[in-house]
């Protein structure tokens, strides 16, 4: 029977010194900050005439995607149940480009440190692999509910 070291390596966690340098955190936050207001203040779905998914209307089948306009426009109402609904993933997502807005209003105003987060290669691995099953398991709902509905019932 194989062992297994009794602790694991640390995550490691920079916390830089305070700035208001720009970087990739903040990009993410401006883009949750604009994506999450259009959302809100202009109806994109009603709007654009050709507005939805050419491989769902092709096939009939959802794509990896599918919902995550719903999730945007719920998200941004306060309606999280039913995004959740549409695309739980796709919640998540909002809600980290929800607090990505928050964490660069407080680096570019008050110049906060962003804490950086380096991975071993291991840990790459672990997270490439958990993410692809968590994308799977998303597919998986979203299929389910689209095309599937009476098993949930």
């Amino acid at each position: 029977m194989p062992t297994f070291p009794s602790t694991l390596p640390d995550v490691k966690v920079l916390l830089p010194k305070p700035n208001r340098t720009f970087g990739a955190s903040d990009v993410l936050g401006l883009l949750g900050l604009v994506g999450l207001l259009v959302a809100r203040y202009i109806p994109v779905a009603k709007l654009i005439p050709f507005w939805g998914c050419a491989f769902r209307e092709t096939t009939g089948w959802p794509c990896l995607g599918c919902g995550l306009t719903r999730v945007a426009d719920r998200v941004a109402h306060f309606q999280f149940a039913l995004a959740w609904q549409a695309n739980p993933l796709g919640t998540v997502a909002a809600f980290f480009f929800a607090l990505m807005v928050v964490v660069t209003l407080l680096h570019l105003v008050f110049a906060m440190p962003v804490p950086e987060l380096q991975l071993s290669p291991r840990e790459w691995h672990w997270v490439r692999i958990v993410g692809v099953l968590v994308v799977l398991l998303n597919y998986a709902w979203v299929v389910v509910v689209t095309r599937f509905p009476h098993l949930l019932a």
